[in-house]
C-alpha cells in the first residue's frame, strides 16, 4: 500500500517562505517522478514542479526562480521550498508520485498567502 503524507502548509505573509514536505511509504521515489501540484478554489489542479529519479527538475513559469523542488532518498521525502510567496500562490498543494503503471496523490495541504 502506497501512502503519501504531506506537511508544512499554513498561513504566510506576502514575500514570506514555506517549505512543504511529502514522505512516502510502501514505495520508493527512485522508480518514478515526484511532483507538486496546486488547486485554487474554483480552478483546476495545476502542475507546480516535478523531480525525476535522476534529479531532473521542471518548473512551471509562475513559480520559476521562487520555488525549489528537491528529494531526500534516505528518508523517501520530497520537498518544495517556496520563497517570495504571492497571494496568487494561495491554493491546496498536493504531492504526487508517478510510475509507469500507477499514479498516487497525497491528501493536500493548504497554503494561504496574505497581502
Amino acid at each position: 500500500q502506497v501512502q503519501l503524507v504531506e506537511s508544512g502548509g499554513g498561513w504566510v505573509q506576502s514575500g514570506g517562505s514555506l517549505r512543504l514536505s511529502c514522505v512516502a511509504s510502501g514505495t520508493t521515489f527512485r522508480h518514478g517522478t515526484m511532483g507538486w501540484y496546486r488547486q485554487a478554489p474554483g480552478k483546476q489542479r495545476e502542475l507546480v514542479a516535478t523531480i525525476a529519479w535522476d534529479n531532473f527538475t521542471y518548473y512551471e513559469d509562475p513559480v520559476k526562480g521562487r520555488f525549489t523542488i528537491s528529494r531526500e532518498d534516505a528518508s523517501n521525502t520530497v520537498f518544495i521550498q517556496m520563497d517570495s510567496l504571492k497571494p496568487e500562490d494561495t491554493a491546496v498543494y498536493y504531492c504526487n508520485y508517478v510510475t509507469w503503471k500507477s499514479i498516487y496523490w497525497g491528501q493536500g495541504t493548504q497554503v494561504t498567502v496574505s497581502s
